[in-house]
């Protein structure tokens, strides 16, 4: 998860605080870049950065300390997802979205677009109870609330309320 603290408002008064970077992919489901990494030809470090290469279209450096969680897919073949979150500057973040677009090789095939999450909650349940509403690869929803409550970009309570008002709206939508 690449991540950017932000003075921006949205319409000149709404605080965005902080800007996450997901993707649409190509199956239109919401995930965060990376890929699969053979262990035994490269560390995961290594396979996490040129998987960005390929779907971000620039290098951007990843340590071990930037390693969040790690969990075993119950679903499908035997994977263990490693989680891995960067702070960048807004800058660099900035350039990262305008590379996905113009130097990306997977832009338009794998990835189908960058996607900021919109971390405020509106009166009408816009904003972030409407972006948890939509469908998420595998574990990915829950690495993004993870995350976000353990590294304080959103509070305990706003990220409570905002997958309380999701699940009205997905159960909305089923009806």
């Amino acid at each position: 998860m690449l991540y950017a603290a932000t003075d921006a408002k949205l319409f000149g008064r709404i605080p965005l605080k902080h800007i996450v970077l997901m993707q649409m992919r190509f199956d239109g489901l919401l995930g965060f870049p990376g890929g699969l990494v053979n262990p035994s030809k490269e560390s995961l470090e290594s396979g996490l950065s040129r998987e960005l290469r390929e779907e971000l279209g620039m290098a951007i450096d990843v340590s071990p300390e930037d390693h969040f969680s790690s969990s075993l897919s119950h679903s499908g073949p035997k994977l263990v997802a490693h989680f891995f979150t960067k702070k960048m500057t807004e800058a660099e973040l900035r350039e990262a979205e305008a590379a996905a677009v113009t130097k990306a090789t997977d832009h338009g095939l794998e990835v189908m677009g960058m996607v900021r999450v919109p971390l405020f909650s509106m009166k009408n349940d816009g904003g972030f109870p409407s972006f948890l509403s939509h469908s998420f690869i595998s574990n990915s929803r829950s690495q993004l609330l993870s995350a976000l409550r353990v590294l304080e970009l959103v509070s305990q309570e706003d990220v409570e309320a905002a997958v309380g008002k999701a699940d009205k709206i997905r159960q909305t939508k089923a009806q």
